[in-house]
């Protein structure tokens, strides 16, 4: 790999070498670091600490390359490309930053960069936009210099410029999808949503005869339909419960912004209105506008209808997921109503043969999901899970028909412990029996409920021993002590945590 990338470097200094660099990056560590990378390749290379500075030197020398961050003192890296553009519209620019806000990508796009390269920097990913923007202007170059000598070669660069703006649509293309992967990253059960919905659009929109063009058009629609949910809070789009009404109408706002965001950029004007209308209904219920019937475009109606079946068939913590049958049934129901009537004629075709065995679910897989997850179904002061989640784990258990088996750990005297000692001290001494049943237990799911009782659940049957748990210290020191209950739930019913209550 490395061997490769030496030679990948080589020649490119043979082809570029004699193109000038400015690069303009306000953290020193990054700014020498890549410059050392660069200085490699060019031999003219300047560098400036902030935009101001950058400015100035650009007006100084010009170069043929300008890379730059974005977030800088003085004068941002925005405020300095467009200063720049003014002087050289055709100027070539390579954009490296650590921030992904659809605002700069919007920004970037419309000033006409080359490249957008997000942070942490790999030095392959600078190669391959470098090689980019150094084709671009040797067959600009190599253009001027023989368009008014030969008919044929101009016609030839001709194709090279288009085959780069080619590449450069794509670049764009690819930054918008990065987004949209960021975007569902935020979330394990969106993460694949886009692809479905797109995969799924588009099958309809060939059943119902639809264009290759439209076709296409419909699936790139699908991949971005939700890009607008970048501006929905984490608390509100993370959330695995129900949303209330207010944070409904708040979720609601994401196909406007979705609108925006690719309204701004040219070669997305179509699409943009496909992803503004996914959410109108068939007979006007929907939202953002209102519109019902053929006001809604056809690619939109169809859109629709891809969402409302993949939304149904992934599993949600609050909500189990529908089979195919159950889904495509819930479809007929609002077929005419929500959903266009004869989109829904060719969807139960495409749909009935969806093979959904590795759709994913709302659980949380990584460290990082488990986090996530931890601000909905955890309890903040011991970190095991709460009881909205045992409701979940007993519903789902059930529904799985798994063998389970519980254990109830009721405390002692712990509300003597609180009234003699303080509240402070009762949640250290929560605490710390909480570490211990963690520790104890590690293979089993363990839950705090009222308070101060436990639930520890395992697919083996098991008792807590009693004798051990009661003479740990945290117990002996502070004269507490645990009685237990045991249930087997394949032969007694304990659906939820209220049935604990009851």
């Amino acid at each position: 790999m490395l061997d490769k990338l030496k030679t990948k470097i080589a020649l490119l200094k043979e082809k570029a070498g004699h193109f000038s660099v400015l690069y303009v990056e306000d953290e020193q560590i990054l700014r020498e670091g890549i410059s050392t990378f660069l200085s490699n390749i060019f031999t003219k290379l300047d560098t400036a600490p902030d935009g101001a500075e950058g400015l100035k030197k650009y007006t100084q020398n010009k170069y043929d390359i300008l890379i730059t961050d974005i977030q800088m003192p003085n004068m941002d890296g925005i405020e300095m490309i467009r200063n720049i553009k003014e002087i050289n519209e055709k100027q070539e620019i390579i954009v490296i930053s650590a921030y992904t806000d659809s605002e700069y990508l919007t920004q970037c796009i419309g000033l006409g960069v080359t490249g957008y390269i997000v942070k942490p920097v790999e030095f392959p990913q600078i190669l391959k936009i470098l090689w980019q923007s150094v084709d671009k202007l040797s067959a600009f170059r190599e253009n001027e210099i023989y368009k008014e000598e030969l008919e044929v070669m101009v016609e030839e660069r001709t194709q090279d410029v288009l085959k780069l703006q080619h590449e450069q649509v794509q670049n764009y293309q690819h930054a918008i999808h990065s987004l949209v992967k960021m975007i569902e990253a935020r979330d394990t059960y969106t993460g694949g949503h886009s692809e479905r919905v797109a995969q799924y659009s588009k099958d309809i929109a060939e059943a119902m005869g639809l264009s290759t063009q439209e076709c296409n058009m419909i699936f790139e629609a699908g991949i971005l339909h939700d890009i607008g949910k970048i501006i929905t809070p984490d608390a509100i789009l993370l959330k695995p419960n129900q949303l209330t009404d207010n944070e409904y109408a708040l979720i609601k706002d994401h196909v406007t912004a979705g609108y925006n965001i690719l309204h701004e950029i040219p070669m997305y004007h179509e699409l943009a209105t496909i992803v503004h209308a996914h959410h109108e209904h068939y007979d006007g219920s929907g939202y953002p506008k209102g519109l019902k019937g053929d006001e809604i475009p056809l690619a939109s109606r169809i859109m629709s209808v891809a969402d409302s079946f993949d939304a149904m068939t992934t599993r949600r913590v609050y909500k189990a997921r529908k089979s195919i049958p159950q889904a495509i049934e819930e479809l007929e129901k609002y077929s005419g109503i929500w959903y266009d009537s004869k989109v829904i004629a060719s969807a139960k075709e495409v749909l009935q043969s969806v093979d959904l065995k590795n759709s994913p679910e709302q659980l949380p897989n990584t460290l990082i999901d488990d986090e996530r997850f931890a601000y909905f179904y955890k309890d903040p002061l011991t970190h095991l899970y709460n009881n909205y989640y045992l409701d979940f784990v007993l519903q789902s258990s059930k529904e799985a028909k798994k063998d389970l088996y519980l254990n109830i750990l009721y405390m002692k005297n712990f509300s003597i412990y609180n009234k003699e000692y303080g509240w402070h001290e009762g949640d250290i001494v929560l605490q710390s029996f909480s570490e211990y049943l963690k520790l104890e237990y590690p293979h089993h799911q363990i839950f705090r409920i009222f308070g101060d009782d436990f639930v520890l659940l395992s697919e083996k049957d098991f008792r807590i021993g009693l004798d051990k748990t009661n003479s740990i210290s945290l117990f002996k020191t502070n004269h507490l002590s645990c009685y237990s209950k045991y249930y087997n739930l394949q032969e007694e019913s304990v659906n939820s945590f209220k049935d604990l209550q009851d």
